[in-house]
């Protein structure tokens, strides 16, 4: 579908939009481009889809203020947070929300057929800058549900064995024959046979696995990673749910994140800002020799390109910024006072900001072009 639309451009709404506006607007859509309401449209099925991803944040109120202050950066690839990687299943199972009951014209979970999966399973991982900076590797360790060993399965009776029950419909779109997943199967086609001895009816048992998770550089606290079938597998030797992998960021200790770019607050002290020095700042590799030039000024940003952090698409690295604070001492003794006061008598120790010398608000639209 190339590049992403923007969300509220897709369902025809705005930031303001209501709840009730962004559903509607997304029931609108969903009616329209509906699959069998447009059979082998594909450029139909596309919109569903967009439709529902853009409904998938915009109706969840954390999510709608990532994407907000963000936009789609908000959301890795993959992560399963903005809708990206959304199959007709993870749609079909919105839809109680949107049309009431149990989904709009008789569609479920899985009203198209396929095999009802297993639930899928969700870890924390924390991270900290260096992880994040360098995208890193994680052994996970999970407990999951699992077709015991010597299970063994017939063709279900119920179906037999094509995993779905047909039936015909009276829909605000007409008559329309859906597909649903066998109740007795569980959409698999196929029924227990025979199991072990202590296993129980679903023929599931509980094992240890290490999954290992490859986190992408840039990933931001909150993000989700989705690794496909890692979850639990559903009854009778349906399919499994995912592992999702929800991203934890550690404080640092002495850099604040803003998206890409690091902060960092440098003080000095008088006589290093009026006559230059050489300082080390924290970086998330490790420490960065800096020159301070003479007369540098309380409040100045001082910007180390490519010092940051990458983007979890891909475009670039940020900068650390240095916010450089004259430490002003808080109590002196007599001899530094009387210094001071010979020095305050000199012309050149009085404040004479120049055009080149900018203010606070100056400062602030700097960081923000």
């Amino acid at each position: 579908m190339g590049q992403k639309r923007d969300f509220y451009e897709v369902l025809g709404v705005n930031k303001s939009s209501s709840g009730d506006e962004i559903k509607k607007a997304y029931r609108k859509l969903a009616i329209k481009f509906h699959p069998d309401k447009n059979p082998g449209d594909d450029a139909a099925e596309d919109k569903f889809k967009e439709a529902a991803e853009a409904y998938e944040v915009l109706s969840n109120s954390e999510k709608k203020q990532k994407y907000d202050q963000f936009g789609h950066q908000a959301f890795g690839p993959g992560s399963g947070g903005s809708g990206g990687g959304m199959n007709m299943d993870d749609i079909f199972s919105h839809f109680g929300d949107v049309f009431g009951g149990s989904g709009f014209g008789g569609f479920g979970g899985n009203s198209r057929g396929g095999a009802l999966r297993g639930a899928n399973l969700r870890v924390r991982v924390k991270l900290n800058l260096a992880d994040i900076s360098a995208g890193v590797e994680k052994k996970i360790k999970i407990r999951r549900a699992v077709p015991a060993d010597g299970l063994t399965f017939k063709t279900c009776t119920v179906c037999n064995g094509s995993g779905q029950i047909s039936r015909v419909q009276n829909t605000i779109l007409g008559q329309m024959r859906t597909a649903s997943a066998c109740s007795g199967c569980n959409g698999s086609g196929k029924m227990i046979n025979q199991r072990p001895d202590g296993v129980g009816a679903d023929g599931l048992e509980r094992v240890e696995e290490v999954v290992n998770v490859k986190i992408p550089p840039g990933v931001q606290d909150g993000m989700q990673l989705r690794v496909a079938n890692k979850g639990n597998h559903g009854p009778g030797g349906s399919g499994a749910g995912d592992l999702i992998v929800s991203i934890e960021e550690e404080t640092h200790d002495s850099l604040i994140r803003e998206g890409q770019h690091l902060h960092f607050e440098l003080y000095v002290s008088f006589p290093d800002a009026a006559l230059g020095t050489t300082v080390e700042i924290p970086s998330v590799n490790g420490k960065v020799r800096m020159k301070i030039d003479s007369g540098t000024q309380s409040g100045k940003t001082l910007r180390l390109k490519g010092k940051g952090l990458p983007s979890v698409e891909g475009y670039g690295i940020g900068d650390l910024l240095v916010h450089v604070s004259v430490w002003t001492p808080k109590s002196v003794t007599s001899k530094e006072k009387s210094l001071l006061e010979d020095l305050n008598q000199s012309s050149n120790f009085q404040p004479n900001p120049g055009k080149s010398d900018k203010g606070f608000f100056e400062r602030v639209q700097d960081l923000f072009n």
